[in-house]
């Protein structure tokens, strides 16, 4: 049986917006934006790590909800220089399609732990 890998999903969509950052032209509107995606992007596959080596069910819990968080506002920043630099449009879109895919996933995970269902991870 396949065994999914989130973890490694969420390190290559770190590493992913590293580099689309790179291409990001640098400006008083865009520095900002820059910033707070590398540091919301990277923070999903850190968290996950976290969640991967929790000590308790409420843990997991804790740092699969902070996944879910940061994936969401990755979304937002995505969002953000989508509208500051048009002509990254098409690759940003791309990127925030596997932020919302992430944070679907993470919001499943949030579910099944609730109604008490097995999690693998």
């Amino acid at each position: 049986m396949y065994k999914y890998d989130l973890e490694e999903r969420t390190a290559k969509f770190g590493e992913e917006i590293i580099e689309f950052a790179k291409k990001i032209p640098q400006s008083y509107i865009t520095v900002p934006l820059i910033t707070q995606l590398i540091k919301s992007a990277t923070s999903v596959g850190a968290n996950y790590c976290e969640a991967d080596d929790a000590c308790s069910k409420k843990d997991f819990v804790n740092k699969i909800f902070i996944c879910k968080k940061e994936s969401r506002e990755s979304k937002h920043w995505l969002r953000m220089v989508i509208k500051a630099v048009d002509t990254l449009k098409e690759e940003a879109a791309r990127h925030l399609n596997e932020a919302r895919e992430l944070n679907l996933i993470f919001a499943s995970i949030i579910i099944k732990c609730k109604n008490n269902d097995k999690v693998e991870h």
